[in-house]
């Protein structure tokens, strides 16, 4: 997918700035370039698609489903797993979260997601499997989703509500 950064990379290091390929300085420049530029055109991605999911994301829907219903602790589980399946990393889950608060979703609810969702991902889950197999697996998505939700349980007792108010309103003012 990204052969033709890596293509740049080399044209760039290797014969413009006419470093040796082989060599601990060219390789090390190589690697910083291609790694850089691949980076940045993802987190521009990540952070384009998840600005038009914060806008477009039902937040009022959701607010109101767990304030009509009482879910006995299972909105903990179903933010906690939210947060697993997103397919993305802390960068994209943030603005989520920031978006969960303004939507009025309680913190403890948001942090379970928050907290989840760098933690379980896709890619060490597909490591888990290949290393470890189904059953190391399992107990690491698990106790993973588990922590999220003990995690946000007890971040929602603390009643931090009106303390991360008052911090939005210092920083933005």
């Amino acid at each position: 997918m990204f052969d033709w950064l890596q293509n740049l990379s080399d044209w760039l290091i290797y014969s413009i700035f006419n470093i040796a390929q082989g060599t601990k300085l060219g390789d090390a420049l190589n690697f910083f370039v291609y790694d850089t530029i691949k980076i940045l055109i993802l987190l521009f991605l990540i952070t384009m698609v998840m600005g038009v999911v914060n806008s477009y994301f039902p937040v009022d829907k959701i607010r109101n489903y767990l304030s009509r219903n009482k879910l006995f602790g299972l909105e903990y589980l179903f933010a906690s797993t939210f947060g697993a399946i997103t397919p993305f990393c802390s960068c994209s889950s943030v603005p989520l979260f920031i978006g969960f608060v303004k939507g009025g979703i309680p913190l403890g609810v948001t942090f379970a997601f928050l907290i989840t969702s760098p933690l379980v991902n896709e890619v060490a889950i597909a490591l888990f499997i290949g290393m470890f197999g189904l059953k190391a697996t399992l107990i690491y998505v698990s106790s993973g989703i588990l922590l999220g939700m003990i995690g946000g349980i007890i971040l929602g007792k603390l009643k931090l509500e009106k303390t991360l108010i008052a911090m939005g309103a210092r920083c933005f003012s």
